[in-house]
C-alpha cells in the first residue's frame, strides 16, 4: 500500500482472526451465478480424424501423386490489412482493432475465465468499463483524489455515500478503480438488482454479488477489493432536498465483514451524483404495484419520456480517505455489537464531514 497514514481504532490487541470460513460463494450467489461459473472455459479438443475408407479403383478418375486434391488458397496479405488499419485508425485504433479482434477470438474459442461468484474479467475489461469510460471522463468529467489510500494488494473494503436516483455512483466508482488503482472492485449489489432480468447478469458478470456477509468476507478473505453502499435504495431515493445528508448505515454489517478479515476499510466520498436526476416526487403507488422502492419524480422524467433518462452533466469529485485498520482489534470484535456501531459511525462521519469539504471546493454544479 502507498504511503498514505492509517487511522488506528480501538486500544490495540491482536490481528484480527479472521472468520475461517471456506472461500467460496454462498448458495445464493451460486444459484445466480449459473452452473458455469468458476469453471475455465477453453477451446475445444482437436477432432479425431476418421480413417480413410478405400474406393474401388477408376482409371478415369485416379489421381496421382504429383497433382493435388485441392488448391492451397493464396495467403492472405495481412500487412496490407494492417497498413489499412493504421492509415484509418491511427496507432491506438490499430491497437484497439488488434485488442478487440483477440478479444472475439477469445469468446469465440471458449479461452476466457469466470470465477465462482460469475464476474467475467474479460467481458468487463473488454466492454463493460470502456462504455462507462466517457460517461465519466466526458460528461461528469470526474475528479479523482486520494487514489494512493487504496491498498496496492491484498483486501480492502471501499465503503462510499449513495445518491442520484439510479446507482450510476457505483459503476462509476468501479471504473475509477479499476483506471487509477489498476485493481478491479467487487461490488455488493441489493437482491433487486439480480431479480431484474439482463441487468442481474450484467451485473453479474461485472464483479458484482450479493450484499451479504458471507459472500463480502470471502472476497475480501482472498485479497480482493470489495465495494458497499451501506445506505442502499433509502441514499440514492431520498428527496433532492436532502441531498449529501447521509442517511442511516444499516446495522455495520460491512464493519464485521472487514474485523472478522482483518481489512482496512476505505471511506470514499462522491460530489456530483446527486444532481443527475434531482428526485422531486416518487408514484409510490405503482412503486408498491410493481414491487420496487419508487417509481421517481425528476424535472424531465416522466414529462419527456426517454429523454428524461439522460443524466444532468453535473462536476463529480471522487476522493478515498485515509484507511481506517481493523486489524489492531482483539479476537471476537467483530460480535460486539457496540464496537461495530462505533466504528460504523467513524466511517459515516468521515464521510459526511468530506462530502461538506469537497462541497466547500466545487465551484458549481456543472463546472
Amino acid at each position: 500500500m502507498a504511503d498514505a497514514d492509517v487511522i488506528p481504532i480501538g486500544s490495540g490487541g491482536r490481528p484480527g482472526r479472521g472468520s475461517g470460513r471456506r472461500t467460496t460463494p454462498s448458495a445464493a450467489a451460486r444459484a445466480l451465478a449459473g452452473p458455469g461459473a468458476g469453471r475455465r472455459r477453453s477451446a475445444p479438443g482437436p477432432q479425431k480424424k476418421s480413417e480413410p475408407t478405400e474406393t474401388p479403383a477408376d482409371p478415369a478418375s485416379a489421381v496421382t501423386d504429383d497433382v493435388p486434391v485441392t488448391e492451397i488458397p493464396a495467403a492472405v496479405d495481412f500487412a496490407g490489412l494492417e497498413r489499412v488499419v493504421h492509415d484509418l485508425f491511427g496507432e491506438e485504433g490499430e491497437r484497439r482493432v488488434a485488442e478487440w479482434l483477440a478479444f472475439l477470438r477469445r469468446r469465440l474459442t471458449g479461452d476466457y475465465e469466470v470465477d465462482e461468484f460469475g464476474y467475467d474479467a474479460d467481458l468487463s475489461d473488454q466492454v463493460l468499463l470502456p462504455l462507462l469510460r466517457p460517461l465519466a471522463e466526458k460528461w461528469f468529467r470526474v475528479e479523482v483524489r486520494g487514489v494512493d489510500n487504496i491498498p496496492d494488494t491484498g483486501g480492502a473494503l471501499i465503503v462510499a455515500n449513495h445518491s442520484g436516483t439510479m446507482p450510476l455512483d457505483g459503476l462509476v466508482t468501479q471504473l475509477i478503480v479499476a483506471d487509477h488503482a489498476h485493481r478491479p472492485l467487487r461490488t455488493l449489489a441489493a437482491d433487486l438488482v439480480f431479480q431484474t432480468p439482463f441487468v442481474g447478469e450484467l451485473a453479474r458478470k461485472g464483479g458484482a454479488t450479493l450484499a451479504c456477509n458471507d459472500d463480502a468476507e470471502r472476497l475480501l478473505g482472498r485479497g480482493d477489493l470489495v465495494g458497499v453502499w451501506p445506505e442502499g435504495f433509502k441514499g440514492i431515493g431520498k428527496p433532492f432536498s436532502e441531498r449529501y445528508k447521509l442517511q442511516r448505515f444499516g446495522r455495520g454489517g460491512f464493519v464485521s465483514a472487514a474485523m472478522r478479515t482483518g481489512v482496512p476499510i476505505v471511506p470514499c466520498s462522491i460530489v456530483g451524483a446527486e444532481e443527475i436526476y434531482p428526485l422531486v416526487g416518487n408514484i409510490a403507488s405503482l412503486a408498491r404495484l410493481l414491487g420496487v422502492p419508487y417509481i421517481p419524480i425528476t424535472p424531465f422524467f416522466p414529462l419527456l419520456g426517454p429523454l428524461g433518462l439522460i443524466p444532468l452533466p453535473s462536476k463529480w469529485l471522487i476522493e478515498f480517505g485515509e484507511p481506517i485498520r481493523t486489524d489492531d482489534f482483539a479476537d471476537g470484535a467483530a460480535d460486539d455489537p457496540m464496537l461495530v456501531f462505533n466504528v460504523t459511525d467513524q466511517v459515516r462521519e468521515t464521510i459526511q464531514q468530506t462530502l461538506y469539504a469537497l462541497l466547500m471546493q466545487r465551484r458549481s454544479v456543472f463546472f
